[in-house]
């Protein structure tokens, strides 16, 4: 991990939406267990204890790819991910033709890497960004991969991906969460109004609306499914 990313910071692609925000800033008023667990998440052991160092390799691109983290400093999501996985703490179920989180993470690491070697000549994470979101679009666009349903694995990845990296302050200064509100509790639950640690968005326009951008989307793949064919 990068020791940039042992401290307050945003992530890469914040516009600074809440300027000046830092929710660390606040952990004064938080209780002890709250601000060491949520501390830990900033400087996780460099060491990791489920992950295999092919596999994490695997692990690390298709992490970064499904959370657009191309530049550090990055939220350490491989990092939170991996922990979790020694730990055993999932989500308390799992899909039926899916086997325990822990050895579907496994074995869908082997096959994307698989996949890479027999499209791309290449293991997974040696590949270009470009090349790897072809592939794992691949994916998401499938019924069945590699016998399992593709949905179910897509759900697997981006369960654990997002769990991990809204769990990080970084996460929560760019979408301007308070972060634990306990002991010290909300006071103000007028709609619009803020509590006196928040900070207004820059700019509460969104210049792109989400159907746009996910029509654009759609366009832009089925060009490409178009020119593969």
């Amino acid at each position: 991990m990068s020791p940039r990313a042992e401290g307050p910071g945003t992530t890469p692609g914040n516009e600074g939406r809440f300027e000046g925000y830092d929710v660390l800033s606040q952990k004064k008023y938080w209780d002890p267990a709250t601000a060491g667990v949520v501390e830990a998440r900033l400087t996780p052991p460099g060491r990791l204890a489920f992950f295999t160092e092919s596999e994490a390799a695997t692990a690390a691109a298709l992490l970064d790819l499904l959370l657009g983290q191309h530049e550090e400093p990055k939220v350490p999501v491989l990092e939170l991910v991996d922990q979790r996985l020694d730990a055993g703490e999932t989500d308390g179920w799992r899909y039926e033709d899916l086997p325990e989180d822990s050895e579907a993470w496994r074995q869908s690491l082997a096959f994307l890497d698989e996949d890479a070697k027999e499209q791309l000549g290449q293991r997974f994470h040696l590949c270009s960004d470009d090349d790897l979101g072809r592939l794992l679009q691949g994916v998401k666009d499938s019924q069945t991969w590699h016998e399992w349903s593709a949905e179910h694995v897509w759900s697997l990845w981006t369960r654990y991906a997002c769990s991990a990296f809204y769990a990080h302050p970084w996460a929560w200064n760019e979408v301007g969460f308070g972060g634990p509100a306990y002991p010290r509790g909300y006071k103000v639950l007028h709609p619009g109004w803020r509590e006196p640690w928040e900070r207004p968005e820059t700019d509460a326009e969104d210049p792109v609306p989400w159907a746009t951008r996910a029509e654009d989307a759609k366009r832009s793949h089925e060009v490409r499914m178009g020119e593969r064919r």
